[in-house]
C-alpha cells in the first residue's frame, strides 16, 4: 500500500521548516515566492501558503529551490 501522506496528514515533511526558516528571516510568504521566482521556479504566495501548511506536495526542484534561498542542505528541510 502507498503511503502519500505523513503521519500528521500533511502532504510533506518541509512545511514547518520553510514556514520556520522564513520567519527567521522575517520575510512574507509573498517576498519568499519572489525570492523563489528569481530562481526560476514559479510559485505564488498561494503555494507558499499551501507548502507551509501541508495541503501541497513539494517537488525535488522545489525543494532545491528552497534550499538554495535558505543556504541550508535539502536535508535539513526534511529533519
Amino acid at each position: 500500500m502507498f503511503k502519500n501522506k505523513n503521519t500528521d496528514g500533511s502532504l510533506n515533511i518541509c512545511g514547518a521548516r520553510i514556514t520556520a526558516l522564513r520567519k527567521k528571516l522575517g520575510i512574507s510568504q509573498r517576498a519568499l515566492a519572489d525570492k523563489i521566482q528569481l530562481q526560476g521556479i514559479d510559485l505564488s504566495k498561494n503555494a507558499i501558503q499551501q507548502i507551509e501548511s501541508g495541503e501541497r506536495f513539494v517537488t525535488d526542484i522545489e525543494l532545491r529551490a528552497f534550499a538554495k534561498f535558505f543556504k541550508v542542505a535539502s536535508d535539513a528541510l526534511l529533519d
